[in-house]
């Protein structure tokens, strides 16, 4: 009996079923699983289309094509068909991103067409943790940053950002998005900071959200504050508000080169479970 395959866009009504593949893995399908509960797969909100990849009628692999390209618990066979229908379409997107082994293997299709990127990020430690370290303590100057507090942690963000990516959040328009993203953030209440003498010296999100599992981003130490152990006592702080308030796992990821911050992040708790990869245009 022979198989039969289809890709198309999911439909709004499809949400059950793509939820269910996303459940599949609640911490590496965080980032997706987040947007897709808030915003449904209606794509003027979902900021992006959700690509099904169906195995004799039934919906088996994801891939989000929004600002970023994330392929979700996909087969060999779905990055096939994920990477014939973005070649098609023409690259749309920021960054492709996602577990390290899949990410990988639609980058190779895609590489001919869309390459070359500006940077390539084979292996990104994927880093979990269910409790926090008895060993660091929380800096109890670290608090969630107020509403009225924009344009105080602005400039960190956009630091951050910068120092991170390579390239300015403020570039194109205006930094309008960014700026979005970042109220959003402080809005829910999952911005965090240590603030001296009206100076953010260390910050943090909790962005990508579910009931599930919840992933730290962004984190950042004002350079003349560095090497005085502020991103330890910082991160247990995030990683307090974290567990006690959004999410049973805490997940974060982060360059492989950074040999420093690997090694701050297990000292506050965190292993490393698995690996993404992130393609920078």
């Amino acid at each position: 009996m022979l198989t039969t395959t289809a890709i198309k866009v999911l439909e709004p009504g499809e949400l059950d079923d793509a939820l269910a593949v996303l459940d599949r893995d609640p911490v590496a399908n965080a980032f997706v699983a987040a947007r897709v509960q808030i915003a449904g797969l209606d794509p003027w909100r979902l900021g992006g289309e959700m690509w099904g990849w169906y195995v004799d009628g039934r919906l088996e692999s994801l891939c989000y094509a929004g600002a970023n390209l994330v392929p979700v618990c996909a087969t060999s066979e779905a990055i096939r068909g994920f990477a014939e229908r973005a070649r098609r379409q023409g690259r749309r997107c920021s960054s492709i991103v996602g577990p390290a082994e899949s990410t990988g293997a639609l980058w190779s299709l895609l590489e001919p067409y869309w390459g070359p990127a500006r940077e390539i990020r084979a292996h990104q430690p994927l880093m979990v943790t269910t409790a926090p370290s008895a060993e660091i303590a929380p800096d109890p100057y670290v608090r969630r940053i107020r509403k009225n507090e924009m344009d105080l942690i602005m400039p960190a963000c956009v630091a951050m950002f910068t120092e991170e990516v390579g390239i300015s959040p403020m570039a194109g328009d205006g930094g309008l998005l960014y700026q979005a993203r970042v109220a959003e953030l402080v809005g829910a209440g999952r911005s965090f900071a240590r603030i001296e003498n009206g100076k953010v010296i260390f910050k943090a999100e909790i962005g990508a959200a579910t009931q599930r599992a919840c992933q730290i981003q962004g984190v950042w130490v004002d350079p003349a504050y560095r090497g005085k152990g502020l991103s330890e006592t910082g991160m247990a702080a995030v990683l307090r508000y974290a567990l006690s308030d959004v999410a049973p796992v805490v997940s974060l990821y982060v360059n492989d080169f950074n040999t420093a911050a690997r090694a701050s992040y297990r000292r506050v708790g965190f292993e490393e479970v698995g690996a993404f990869m992130s393609v920078l245009f």
